[in-house]
């Protein structure tokens, strides 16, 4: 069974994980995830590859046997480069984490950007599997998507595709607020589940988001879930809030498929699975706002691997970097 596993790692700005997959069935088989202590590159990568051995050592796995480790990192990647361009919740800019980990594990590292190793992960044993033609859209904390195209992990020129949370939106009459990646009227800036909850906390201030953090029971607990349970309530605010933030992301989801026509869009994510009326308003905006012919045989489905996409999807990387045409 050992032969068959591979080590996957999903880094994000609060923790990294790192799993064994068997690459046969895409089962899990041992995981360990930790919280990092320091942000820096170095202790990041330190942190990792330390999780990576806790990972192996659960499995009885000889970390050395493996013929690679993939990463999915939140953050803009030179494609296979290593290259780190862009991490807003680590702070990173331009760092060279494939080197540095490599460095750690003395194995061979494959770094992609985490929405496009979930995107692998959901193509290969998920809600997309068997799907040639697919885009994956989550919106957690932030928002971004994955694409699989001709079968293949599309990254783009330079390995930045499918960057959907940085595309730019501008609501009607609204001042264009600053994204975590330092530019300014992104839809993360207002569909992100970080920034959403930093907005209704500034316009508490006008009492219209009371209901809100009623919900919450504190300014510092308020998230989507909040805005979701006083929707629920019938809240004016949170309603117009989700009428604008269904629009947007429904609107930039419906242009993604009329760009590249897929025949499968996978829809995930804590903000989007957790909210089921703002998932609903999406769906009607994706629905209404798609290209009548790319609607033709387009299916929307919700992801399947829910945490695990990221690992799983990592843990096939090395492998289709081994081998481009591998599906």
């Amino acid at each position: 069974m050992t032969a068959h596993l591979r080590l996957g790692i999903d880094l994000g700005g609060t923790n990294a994980r790192a799993a064994l997959v068997d690459e046969a069935s895409g089962k899990v088989v041992a995981s360990c995830k930790v919280r990092h202590e320091e942000r820096t590159p170095l202790a990041v990568a330190r942190t990792v590859a330390e999780v990576a051995r806790q990972a192996a050592a659960q499995a009885g796995v000889d970390l050395q046997a493996l013929p690679g480790v993939g990463v999915g990192v939140a953050g803009q990647c030179l494609g296979s480069s290593g290259l780190v361009l862009n991490a807003p919740n680590l702070g990173w800019r331009d760092v060279p984490f494939g080197t540095l980990l490599e460095a750690e594990l003395r194995r061979p590292v494959r770094i992609a950007n985490d929405l496009s190793a979930a995107a692998w992960g959901e193509r290969a044993f998920g809600a997309a599997r068997g799907v040639d033609d697919a885009a994956l859209v989550f919106v957690g904390s932030g928002v971004g998507a994955g694409l699989i195209l001709g079968g293949r992990l599309h990254e783009g020129g330079h390995g930045v595709a499918g960057e959907l949370g940085h595309i730019k939106v501008a609501p009607r009459g609204a001042t264009p607020r600053r994204c975590g990646c330092g530019e300014w009227g992104c839809l993360e800036a207002y569909a992100g589940g970080m920034n959403l909850a930093a907005r209704v906390r500034e316009e508490l201030s006008d009492g219209r988001a009371a209901a809100a953090l009623a919900a919450a029971g504190d300014a510092a607990s308020i998230s989507a879930s909040s805005v979701e349970a006083a929707y629920e309530g019938g809240d004016p605010y949170a309603r117009e809030l989700w009428a604008e933030i269904g629009e947007l992301l429904g609107t930039a989801v419906a242009n993604l498929c009329t760009l590249v026509n897929p025949s499968r869009i996978v829809l995930g994510g804590g903000v989007l699975l957790g909210c089921p009326n703002l998932l609903r308003i999406v769906r009607a905006h994706l629905a209404d706002k798609t290209l009548r012919a790319a609607r033709q045989g387009l299916g929307v489905e919700l992801a399947w691997l829910g945490d695990d996409a990221g690992v799983v999807g990592a843990a096939l990387l090395p492998q289709r970097a081994a081998d481009p045409n591998s599906r």
